[in-house]
């Protein structure tokens, strides 16, 4: 869908910067199944962050160029190396150091699936010393963990699938993960039980690398316009996900 934002556009000088090519080489974390929810034709990515990508380079007057990552981790670790332009990947201080994020465009819940006959009740009792937190390592929700968890112990995976397995096969207090996820993870795990609230939301963002964050003040101007002017909800609406809501924003 056609969005025509309603920003002055990006001045030539900062957007030569940007693509120099020609080409917006925008990077895909492929395991985000909420923003990259299908695939086209050829297997290549299909989905609410895609599309945002493919919207900035239409205003940008770009080609659009995707290049899929397996997980964030891997995305986040080339964002010195000039492999892409923008990034569309959840904001956190760790790979702050390397990019320059915008305001958020939507958010996800994350929160704890418990195993049956736990006495844990809410989110705040989990971080207890003694109790073991499953978790995907270098998701936006680990990190957060990384930097919040005081007491429990954090058990990383290689990846949400193989986060499940360990937190399956039993001995674990806590599955750490997004809940639209989790959702369809306690189906298969009968007596399991999804704690309610949250212990934090992922900020999915724009980034640039540092060595292009001459546009970001750009693409915060964008995000802001497609938050307001409803783009992002209509993404949201077209791919039918349910679990990502548009960010409230700064």
């Amino acid at each position: 869908m056609p969005f025509h934002p309603d920003i002055a556009p990006m001045p030539s000088d900062i957007k030569n910067a940007l693509a120099p090519n020609g080409v917006l080489r925008a990077a895909i974390n492929m395991s985000n199944f909420l923003l990259v929810s299908e695939r086209t034709a050829d297997g290549g990515p299909a989905g609410v962050s895609p599309d945002m990508a493919a919207a900035i380079a239409q205003s940008l007057g770009l080609k659009i160029e995707y290049l899929p990552y397996p997980n964030p981790g891997a995305l986040a670790d080339r964002a010195g190396a000039d492999e892409w332009d923008i990034a569309l990947i959840g904001a956190e201080p760790q790979r702050a150091e390397s990019i320059a994020f915008t305001s958020a465009y939507s958010e996800i819940e994350a929160t704890y699936l418990i195993p049956a006959g736990s006495d844990i009740q809410r989110i705040e009792e989990v971080d207890v010393k003694g109790r073991r937190i499953v978790v995907a390592e270098r998701t936006a929700y680990g990190l957060w963990l990384d930097r919040n968890i005081k007491n429990a112990e954090l058990v990383p995976a290689k990846g949400m699938d193989a986060s499940f397995d360990m937190f399956a096969a039993g001995g674990f207090d806590a599955l750490a993960g997004l809940r639209a996820r989790l959702m369809g993870d306690v189906e298969n795990l009968p007596g399991k039980r999804l704690l309610e609230g949250r212990f934090m939301t992922v900020q999915q963002a724009i980034g640039v690398p540092k060595a292009k964050q001459i546009a970001a003040p750009w693409l915060e101007t964008f995000v802001q316009a497609a938050r307001k002017q409803g783009f992002v909800a209509e993404l949201i609406e077209k791919f039918g996900v349910k679990g990502l809501s548009v960010a409230s924003g700064m």
